[in-house]
């Protein structure tokens, strides 16, 4: 793919950016000055990565043809640099293709996942458990910081429902893409027969929203205090109390429980709350999220699928790009960089495509 003509339209953005950033009173308005000036550092580091990427395709030719000289010890040297030119240059590509995309504000955030036990009875609800503490492990690779919000444990060691929050750096943007129904093929414990069950559970991944986008008027929030772990009223020990926020005009309802703090039950339920919210609101404004959370998230039926952890064969299949590992104890352990590398290529290829023909 030719980047070169979106690449000149970026270059062209740079003095009208610089334009606005001049004017009087630019600061005066402090969210559109902060997503103008996020834009005119991502578009500066942009062309500095084009820059970067056309010097080093030159560089590996120029050393491709060094490495074809008499001089033995000249073209030994040329020949060493070659992969790690080759490899400079497929970071770079990855780097300039994502900044190229649309921006979307909301993969900067932070997330909430909530995982919920689908079809399969008690077998749902350990797969359920599987996948929290697959999460738990990916987002200790990258350094992300896992908060847990609500939990519902099942009699047998899963969850029917577990909510948590991951903070860090572009959270979203590797989460998103574990939104949907996820399958799991094997044998239970408790099965004496051998045979294979087939179970679901579904994950849903909301991105942070901020008090700008959406506002809680409190006439319109109905906060209840409640025993952690049971039901409960009014008049319960602080230290050991769950907080339930109702959003009256949607009905949509948040339980935080974890905190043994009321006051910091309510923040995350609120955090929550505006999540859901904004989500709301970002489906009725486009409806390609409308599409995607409806396609992706489904009813929790086994027909309805992202992706299959088939155990017996160590077998991980994405249905979405049809890619199927055989590391599936490995994924189980956090890691996913393989899968969401190749669902972000994806994503890319097809959004390039569009903004390519839109050119």
């Amino acid at each position: 793919m030719d980047y070169a003509p979106l690449i000149e339209k970026k270059r062209l953005r740079i003095p009208e950016l610089e334009s606005f950033m001049a004017q009087d009173g630019f600061f005066d308005d402090p969210k559109q000055a902060g997503e103008l000036t996020r834009e005119y550092n991502r578009t500066k580091a942009l062309l500095e990565n084009w820059e970067s990427l056309g010097k080093a395709k030159e560089n590996l030719e120029e050393n491709r043809q060094l490495a074809k000289e008499d001089d033995e010890e000249m073209a030994e040297m040329a020949a060493e640099e070659i992969p790690v030119l080759e490899t400079q240059i497929e970071e770079l590509e990855a780097k300039v293709q994502y900044a190229l995309l649309p921006h979307d504000p909301t993969e900067d955030r932070d997330a909430i996942v909530e995982i919920r036990a689908g079809t399969g009875g008690d077998e749902a609800s350990l797969f359920a458990g599987d996948l929290y503490r697959m999460y738990q492990r990916y987002a200790e690779t990258r350094g992300w910081r896992v908060e847990p919000v609500e939990a519902s444990p099942s009699e047998v060691g899963g969850y029917k429902e577990v909510v948590f929050k991951v903070t860090g750096e572009e959270v979203f943007r590797f989460l998103k893409y574990e939104s949907g129904v996820h399958r799991v093929q094997r044998v239970p414990d408790t099965e004496t027969q051998g045979r294979i069950h087939t179970s679901t559970a579904t994950v849903a991944v909301l991105p942070e929203a901020e008090e700008v986008d959406v506002e809680l008027k409190p006439e319109e929030l109905q906060i209840q205090a409640t025993r952690a772990g049971g039901p409960g009223g009014q008049h319960v020990n602080t230290t050991d109390s769950a907080v339930q926020v109702t959003h009256l005009p949607t009905g949509i309802q948040v339980k935080c429980q974890d905190g043994r703090s009321q006051g910091k039950n309510k923040e995350k339920a609120l955090q929550i709350l505006r999540a859901k919210l904004l989500e709301a609101k970002i489906r009725e404004e486009h409806e390609k999220y409308s599409a995607h959370r409806k396609n992706l998230i489904g009813s929790g039926g086994r027909e309805e699928k992202i992706r299959t952890y088939n155990f017996p064969q160590n077998r991980l299949t994405d249905h979405r790009v049809n890619m199927t590992l055989y590391n599936l104890d490995s994924v189980m352990t956090g890691d996913l960089e393989e899968t969401i590398g190749t669902l972000q290529a994806s994503e890319m290829e097809d959004r390039l495509a569009e903004l390519e023909a839109g050119a």
